[in-house]
């Protein structure tokens, strides 16, 4: 019963998990007081949570670490065979169409289907309205998963960012899955000290035979709410005493709604154009508003909005007329991106190709495996039009390209760390498509997409090689992205993970100059030659040596010899506590 004191001798010493914290001091500082002495213009705001309760549909699917979907009686069981069917809003939803249901957060639901994966069919305790609701914005009734401070299966290194975003006093603290012990949790805290700055410190929670917690055997709780309530009230051993849970973004759906889970083509009447955002190699992309639906939809996420898994349940290829183009955005090569709306009540992103580009039949063929990819760091392809001119439809990120973002928006202002932990976001999308076998074939800034707090996704995967324009199969033409791509693709057309991997040396270059071009003063006949002649690009002004190691191993002639993305994605998660541990803040970087 709460907190039980075990013998009464000398507290043993808290075990702290390995300490790989993400050291922001330079910007940002939090003394004992935990109100906030100064802010960068630039600072990291809140940065949502993709990461919690994310069920993806079937027969015995395990949502919520530890409750079962039933297919066909809409009963979660859990895993001890007891019934679950009550469970409580977590955020509030404003219904997409007609089919979903709109809630407050803390309304309670009946469960009553919960075979459709991401959208289960539910009845609520308050209005007595039936409909459909999406599965990860709801958790059982009096669960951990219902706790504000529980974060589910979220990685050290995003705690560390969410945890170190603007704002977080002292003491912000979280709950999440231990990532090296099954069964056991990790508690991190944001803390600081004249020595690291603002930090995160990491606790591993262990679990008893008889079901209880500990962080230390001298202080043990039957829940974890006692714990929580423990330390709250008295550092006891920690950093410092937890003081508020971190603030937890709306969660992210693949599907708009419950009708685009399976049938994503949406017609091209339902949507509306409203701004142009961008344009890359293969179109330009709009936002727009898609109707019944109160998310974005584009190459840009928003943080404060909610996102779902597509437009509706069952049919992700939209009509024409339910998108509504209403703000150019930007145009590429290929295509146009578009600010717009959809159904004419939701905001989403449209990337427009021009006809031609290519066929609309094999771009079909490619989107149903697009669909598929889900990953936080990827951007989510949500409807398409697939009869010409081709309309794609995808999450919404509010910053743009990192390419522009670098040059021309908040990016400039960026410090070195801020810039690796980029870098290791677009190696953990990038890992994922490797462990997928799949291939991005065209890795630039210009196809990362940047949101609140930083957030970086990578979009445009897979469509490269869809292309029909001669001067971009040509693989030499003006169209073709020579000083990105890896010689044997550039000179025999080899596209690998591999090759991705050269393109991602290119990146960092981007990253750390700022957006500027690769191999300035050169052309692409003269990059494709120096490079076959072992030509590499230096190191650029006040980047560090061991990152400019790591872009010379990412160009290595034999591709076999080339890293894997694991390997990137560790690296630079680690890079400020494992290889420069002792980096102060420049100038520029």
């Amino acid at each position: 019963m709460g907190c039980v004191q075990c013998k009464d001798k000398e507290a043993a010493k808290l075990t702290e998990e390995r300490d790989g914290s993400l050291n922001q001091s330079s910007g940002y500082r939090y003394g004992t007081d935990p109100t906030p002495q100064h802010y960068p213009s630039f600072g990291v705001t809140s940065i949502p949570n993709y990461n919690n309760f994310h069920a993806t549909g079937g027969q015995g699917l395990t949502v919520f670490g530890g409750v079962n979907s039933s297919s066909h009686t809409g009963t979660l069981r859990t895993r001890g065979g007891t019934g679950v069917t009550l469970f409580v809003a977590l955020y509030d939803y404003e219904a997409r169409t007609e089919d979903d249901l709109s809630f407050h957060k803390g309304e309670k639901f009946q469960i009553l289907n919960s075979s459709e994966g991401d959208w289960w069919e539910a009845r609520s305790l308050t209005t007595g309205e039936t409909g459909y609701i999406p599965s990860n914005y709801v958790a059982p009734v009096d669960s951990i998963q219902a706790e504000e401070w529980y974060f589910g299966k979220l990685g050290r290194k995003d705690a560390e960012r969410q945890l170190l975003s603007f704002g977080n006093p002292r003491g912000t603290f979280l709950i999440r899955e231990s990532e090296t012990t099954k069964g056991a949790y990790s508690l991190s805290i944001r803390d600081w000290d004249d020595m690291k700055g603002d930090h995160v410190k990491h606790y591993k929670i262990r679990k008893l035979d008889n079901g209880g917690y500990y962080i230390t055997t001298r202080a043990q709780f039957e829940t974890l709410q006692q714990l929580v309530q423990h330390y709250s009230e008295r550092a006891a051993g920690l950093c410092c005493r937890l003081v508020v849970p971190c603030h937890k973004g709306m969660p992210r759906l693949t599907d708009l709604s419950v009708k685009t889970k399976d049938v994503w083509e949406i017609p091209r009447e339902s949507l509306q154009l409203i701004k142009r955002l961008g344009n890359g190699q293969f179109g330009e992309v709009w936002m727009e508003k898609a109707d019944g639906l109160c998310f974005n939809l584009t190459v840009i996420a928003s943080s404060c909005t909610p996102q779902t898994s597509g437009l509706a349940k069952d049919a992700w290829e939209v009509a024409r007329a339910s998108l509504f183009l209403e703000k150019k955005l930007g145009q590429g090569c290929f295509a146009e991106v578009w600010l717009g709306t959809w159904n004419g009540n939701t905001k989403v992103a449209i990337k427009t190709l021009k006809p031609g580009t290519m066929s609309p039949e094999s771009f079909l063929e490619e989107a149903q495996i697009m669909k598929k990819l889900k990953h936080d760091k990827l951007v989510q392809l949500y409807a398409v039009v697939s009869e010409e001119p081709i309309y794609i439809v995808t999450e919404y990120m509010n910053k743009g390209s990192l390419l522009d973002f670098l040059k021309d928006g908040e990016g400039r202002a960026l410090k070195l760390p801020n810039l690796v932990d980029m870098a290791a976001q677009v190696a953990a999308g990038m890992a994922y498509i490797e462990r997928m076998n799949y291939i991005h074939r065209d890795l630039r800034s210009a196809n990362i997409l940047v949101g609140n707090g930083l957030i970086c996704k990578i979009a445009d995967f897979g469509l490269a090689r869809l292309i029909e324009d001669n001067e971009y199969t040509a693989r030499q033409g003006a169209k073709f992205p020579i000083k990105w791509t890896a010689p044997e693709a550039a000179l025999y057309g080899r596209f690998t993970i591999k090759s991705d991997v050269w393109s991602f040396g290119i990146l960092l270059t981007e990253l750390v100059t700022k957006g500027r071009v690769p191999y300035p003063g050169m052309n692409n006949r003269e990059v494709l030659e120096q490079v076959e002649r072992g030509y590499r690009m230096p190191c650029p002004q006040d980047c560090p040596i061991s990152l400019h190691e790591l872009m010379i191993h990412c160009w290595k002639k034999d591709p076999e010899e080339r890293p894997t993305f694991e390997y990137l994605q560790g690296f630079l998660e680690d890079y400020f506590t494992a290889t420069e541990p002792q980096y102060q803040p420049g100038e520029n970087l």
